[in-house]
C-alpha cells in the first residue's frame, strides 16, 4: 500500500507541472493576484506540516532534541546548497527578469532535482504512516503549483513554445517518481532512514517557506493585500492542523 499511495501521490504532484496551460487564458494581473494567494496558502501548508506534523512524529519516535535540531539544520543548510550550486530559485513571477534565457535549461536541471528530492520525501512520510504521507504530500501539492506556473513562465519567457514548455516541464516534474522509487526501494534496507530524512525535511521545508516564499509575499504591502496573504498562511496551517483529525 506504501508503494500504491507514494507513486499515486507523486503522478499528481507530477501532473501539477501542466497547470500552466490553464494560465494562459488569464490577464497577467488576475493571474498574479492568484499566485500571491497560493503562495501564501503554501507558505502555511509548509510551516504546518513541519510543525504538526513532521516534528511531532519526530519526537514520538524518540528523537533526541539536539540530534533532531542539527538535522534540521542540515536539512536547510542542504536546501542552500542545492540553490547555490545550480544558480536556481523558485520565481512565482510570469515574467520573471532574473532568469534570463541561458539559464533556462538550468531552471529545469534543478527543478528536476528539486522534484527528485520531493519524490524521496513523500515516499519517506509514507514509509512513517500514512497521515503523515498525506500532509506532506498536500504541502508539496501546494508549494508546487505557484512554483510550476512560475516556471512554466520561465521556459515561454526563454522562448519556448507552449507545447515545449509543457513537455520539457512535465519531464522534469517526473523526477519525483524516480526519487520516490528510489526512497521506497533503499529505504526499506537501510536503519533509522525515516529517521534520519524527516528532519532533514522538516528543514528543506523551512528553507523553501521561508527563503522562497516569504520575500515573494513582501512584493505587495498595501494593507489589504497583507491582510488577504495573512488570512491565506493561516487557511494553510488550518487545513494541517485538520489532517491531524484523520490519524
Amino acid at each position: 500500500m506504501v508503494w500504491l499511495y507514494s507513486l499515486i501521490s507523486v503522478f499528481i504532484v507530477s501532473l501539477v507541472s501542466l497547470i500552466g496551460i490553464f494560465t494562459l487564458s488569464i490577464n497577467r494581473e488576475k493571474l498574479e493576484k492568484i499566485v500571491q494567494f497560493l503562495v501564501s496558502f503554501a507558505v502555511g501548508a509548509l510551516f504546518g506540516d513541519v510543525f504538526i506534523h513532521l516534528l511531532p512524529e519526530i519526537f514520538e519516535e524518540g528523537g533526541t532534541n539536539l540530534a533532531t535540531s542539527l538535522l534540521v539544520l542540515a536539512g536547510i543548510l542542504i536546501f542552500f546548497i542545492i540553490e547555490k550550486v545550480i544558480y536556481w530559485r523558485h520565481c512565482h513571477e510570469i515574467n520573471c527578469e532574473r532568469h534570463p534565457q541561458i539559464l533556462a535549461t538550468m531552471n529545469l536541471v534543478g527543478d528536476g532535482l528539486h522534484n527528485f528530492l520531493d519524490g524521496i520525501i513523500i515516499a519517506v512520510s509514507y514509509l512513517v504512516s500514512l497521515p503523515l504521507g498525506l500532509a506532506t504530500f498536500l504541502a508539496v501539492v501546494l508549494h508546487e503549483i505557484p512554483q510550476e506556473i512560475g516556471d512554466f513562465g520561465i521556459l515561454l519567457h526563454a522562448g519556448l513554445s507552449t507545447k515545449k514548455a509543457l513537455f520539457f516541464n512535465f519531464l522534469s516534474a517526473l523526477a519525483a517518481v524516480l526519487g520516490t522509487v528510489f526512497s521506497l526501494v533503499f529505504g526499506a534496507r537501510i536503519e533509522g532512514y525515516s529517521f534520519f530524512l524527516l528532519p532533514i525535511t522538516a528543514g528543506g521545508f523551512i528553507y523553501i517557506a521561508g527563503s522562497d516564499l516569504i520575500p515573494e509575499l513582501h512584493n505587495e504591502v498595501k494593507l489589504s493585500t497583507s491582510l488577504k496573504q495573512l488570512v491565506a498562511i493561516i487557511l494553510g496551517i488550518s487545513i494541517m492542523a485538520i489532517l491531524v483529525l484523520v490519524e
